[in-house]
């Protein structure tokens, strides 16, 4: 059994135990919200968040920026009024504009700087680099042309 494993088997008996002990729960509906909020609290304890890797292409301030759109679509659905909304929606395009400028801005310079390193190895007979990079950035253009 691997450490994590042990450490939430040992924290969900634990919360089970306390659980039992106040005598909280009184109904099928309250053991349930009981059982689960102790297993969802230990896996956010023992395992954390899930971490989302993006694309190694994208910058960080390409992923900012992405943040940003999201924002301003949340706030265009949750406008009230059509001036507000309208507002909003231009706001958006706006942001939308510069996120789409920002990543073909980010694909390309990735694309250079794969360029630039097989360039390289070629250049220094470091075959186990350029087939590498090649057999890469062979699989970034077959996902891009699958999207």
């Amino acid at each position: 059994m691997w450490d994590t494993e042990i450490d939430f088997q040992i924290a969900a008996e634990m919360r089970r135990h306390n659980l039992e002990v106040l005598g909280i729960r009184t109904s099928v509906e309250s053991n349930w919200k009981g059982i689960k909020e102790a297993i969802t609290s230990t896996c956010h304890e023992v395992l954390g968040h899930k971490k989302h890797h993006h694309k190694e292409l994208i910058t960080v301030d390409t992923l900012d920026k992405i943040q940003e759109r999201r924002n301003k679509k949340a706030a265009i659905n949750t406008s009230r009024t059509r001036a507000e909304k309208t507002k909003a929606q231009a706001e958006y395009t706006e942001v939308n504009k510069l996120v789409k400028k920002s990543i073909r801005t980010d694909k390309r310079e990735y694309g250079e700087d794969l360029a630039t390193t097989v360039e390289k190895a070629a250049r220094e007979g470091n075959m186990r680099q350029l087939y590498d990079t090649t057999k890469n950035s062979l699989e970034i253009a077959a996902n891009q042309n699958d999207q």
